[in-house]
């Protein structure tokens, strides 16, 4: 999932064209699936108003990760500290958010959410 600035979907789409037609597999060929906008109207969330975001979504079909995020960072990105992509790999169960600040995208949740994990919960007060 990438939620954008309204002034970022164009260049959402463009990702999403590169994800179709280009993106690498992890084994072989090129395209591994595509977004789409799920926050246009109409739309079928839950709720009595509209989402006040711009979503995209998508399952992508063995994609090579590493080839998308080195796109996304590459993109020309009008407002990129608002953009913040959603990304679970083959197997996983949770996501993981990215997000640019200070120029870099960065990710902003564990490698692997366990009880153990002392940064997947809070700290009790």
């Amino acid at each position: 999932m990438l939620s954008v600035s309204p002034s970022d979907n164009g260049t959402a789409a463009d990702f999403s064209e590169w994800l179709r037609t280009e993106a690498p597999r992890r084994h072989h060929g090129q395209g591994c699936g595509f977004l789409v906008s799920t926050t246009q109207q109409p739309t079928h969330w839950g709720g009595w108003k509209s989402p006040e975001c711009d979503v995209w979504a998508g399952a992508l079909n063995h994609a090579d990760l590493n080839a998308v995020l080195d796109h996304v960072r590459a993109l020309s990105w009008q407002a990129p500290n608002e953009v913040q992509l959603f990304i679970m790999d083959q197997e996983e169960v949770f996501f993981r958010l990215l997000m640019f600040r200070d120029g870099e995208l960065r990710q902003y949740a564990p490698t692997s959410p366990t009880e153990d994990d002392e940064d997947f919960f809070p700290p009790e007060p």
